[in-house]
């Protein structure tokens, strides 16, 4: 049965308001075309739905059956509705974000904080990987955008935007002063035990990869999972770290660590915005993602 959907909307006011002239009022409308809808339905379902009043109009009972149908499908789709605004207004909503220790705090975190001030009813959920596996989540559609650190490999779906340069460094404590001020060359560091981000990450092949090209092959003695695990075993004394510099300036200032210095620096990448061009973004996401730019 392909019935005109507007008819039941009118159906639906008619029905509410108990009258004609009221429905009409609500919807806009002129009272002969809530009449007319008002036919054409019944002549569509072969029944009468309404008992017309000296004052209004009443339901039959094939009326009442439609209308309690009617009535939670229509009141559905108005909450529907209502919850689309709130959405669009920043009222409601959810945002997904994929991110790394190191972008999260070096990065992302003022923007969020900023931004939770502002739409405190909008849920923020971040997923704490390495670059890999948050471009994962973003070629499956799980997060709403990523903030990674360079190197990224360009694919036809991302879209990749730079927004902040970073460098990596060696810190070490204590126990490996006599290192302190002097000019390094690389393939020093085989000399002592060194501590990395596990393989998995774009540090580590970033880090290694500027290494080999220097001649100097690394064998970890520790391989972690995070930088801050890095920077607390470095003021143990267990190593020398390979971080991100900023990761170890607090250190630096305090005493507790020092910056190895090289005749040649690892030369800085960026962290970057990641978007699936191919996925439609939430209103929530596009207004945080457009602070961020």
């Amino acid at each position: 049965m392909d019935i005109n959907l507007e008819y039941y909307k009118i159906f639906y006011y008619t029905a509410k308001q108990k009258s004609v002239t009221l429905a009409a009022e609500k919807l806009s409308i002129s009272q002969p075309a809530v009449s007319q809808a008002i036919k054409h339905l019944e002549k569509d379902l072969g029944c009468a739905l309404f008992v017309r009043m000296a004052k209004g109009v009443r339901l039959t009972k094939e009326g009442e059956m439609l209308f309690s149908y009617v009535e939670r499908g229509y009141e559905a789709i108005l909450s529907g509705e209502k919850r689309l605004l709130e959405m669009l207004n920043l009222e409601k909503g959810e945002i997904c974000i994929g991110a790394s220790d190191m972008t999260l705090k070096y990065y992302l975190l003022p923007y969020l904080e900023r931004f939770h001030e502002k739409y405190p009813n909008i849920r923020v959920t971040v997923t704490n990987a390495p670059t890999p596996e948050t471009l994962q989540h973003l070629a499956d559609g799980r997060i709403d955008f990523g903030i990674v650190s360079s190197p990224v490999e360009p694919q036809g779906w991302l879209k990749i935007i730079p927004v902040k340069e970073i460098r990596d460094v060696f810190v070490a404590g204590k126990k490996y002063k006599e290192l302190c001020g002097r000019k390094m060359q690389y393939k020093e560091l085989s000399e002592y035990p060194l501590m990395c981000l596990e393989g998995s990450t774009s540090t580590r092949h970033y880090v290694e990869a500027f290494l080999e090209e220097e001649g100097v092959t690394v064998s970890p003695e520790f391989e972690l999972a995070t930088s801050d695990m890095l920077i607390q075993f470095a003021l143990r004394n267990l190593g020398i770290a390979s971080v991100m510099e900023e990761f170890a300036k607090e250190y630096e200032e305090d005493g507790r660590l020092f910056k190895l210095q090289f005749e040649k620096e690892i030369p800085a990448r960026k962290f970057c915005i990641v978007l699936n061009e191919r996925i439609p973004m939430s209103a929530a996401a596009a207004k945080l993602l457009k602070g961020l730019l």
